[in-house]
């Protein structure tokens, strides 16, 4: 296994919208190797949720793990929302903007079907953390970051303030 470099803000490529990944891939060895090298990234970056996108792989599928033992590696391949109902408040961060946390609001419960690991398709009703990480790694399958739900003001001052770390490492 080995560690992969995460795309920072405001990395134009973050921007890409991921295509679907095709069925018959998902059970490859390649494919596989590169699911084990993104939660390798993933928990040592640490974070608890890597989408494809931000290792610069533009595909539909995304790794998550909101367990605090790590124990608990989900895979979701060609995700979609199917319901969504309450709201929750969330203090979100993200390895792709390192050090930044902001209030996002989503959706607190929901319904998704994706293709898992085993190339099986699966459904799961989620509420709580793990249905906030499922959309905010599916938005960056669209292309979408979480500093997008700042205000464009908030959004300029993380882009500098990135830079500036940058600069200074």
């Amino acid at each position: 296994m080995s560690l992969l470099p995460i795309l920072e803000f405001p990395d134009p490529r973050l921007r890409t919208k991921a295509v679907p990944v095709d069925p018959a891939q998902v059970t490859q060895p390649a494919f596989q190797t590169l699911l084990d090298d993104m939660f390798e990234t993933m928990y040592q970056a640490p974070g608890i949720g890597l989408a494809a996108s931000q290792v610069d792989v533009h595909q539909r599928f995304m790794v998550i793990d909101v367990s605090d033992e790590h124990d608990r590696p989900l895979v979701f391949i060609n995700p979609e929302i199917l319901a969504k109902a309450g709201e929750q408040v969330y203090q979100e961060g993200c390895l792709s903007v390192p050090g930044i946390f902001a209030d996002v609001t989503r959706a607190n419960e929901i319904t998704v079907r994706a293709i898992g690991r085993d190339g099986q398709p699966f459904e799961m009703q989620i509420d709580g953390l793990l249905a906030v990480c499922i959309q905010h790694e599916m938005d960056h399958l669209d292309g979408k970051l979480f500093v997008d739900y700042l205000s464009p003001l908030k959004r300029e001052m993380v882009r500098k303030k990135l830079a500036k770390a940058r600069r200074a490492a």
